[in-house]
């Protein structure tokens, strides 16, 4: 699913609410999970999961087409653990 899809499907199941409008809603909740995550905060949606910021630190890499070394920055990368409902309904089929 991507955003719009989203988007159309929330604006389907309440139709008192205008398609933009639910848009502006999405698009303002991603951005503030977004600045959140920016200022290297933790974002959790109980039931659904948690975002986090890890940090990376600098180490030496490989190039794979040349095997030359090449120095790798530090960097925050972006991580997402699901949370126990969410895992709970994406493995429900198999545990029958």
């Amino acid at each position: 699913m991507i955003k719009s899809e989203l988007v159309a499907r929330v604006a389907e199941l309440y139709p008192h609410l205008y398609q933009r409008d639910v848009e502006a809603i999405v698009n303002r909740l991603l951005d503030e999970i977004g600045d959140a995550m920016g200022r290297g905060d933790r974002v959790e949606l109980r039931g659904f999961g948690a975002f986090s910021v890890k940090r990376r630190d600098a180490r030496i890499g490989r190039n794979p087409r040349t095997g030359e070394s090449v120095a790798v920055a530090r960097k925050n990368a972006p991580f997402f653990k699901t949370g126990k409902e969410l895992r709970d309904r994406l493995n429900a089929d198999t545990r029958k």
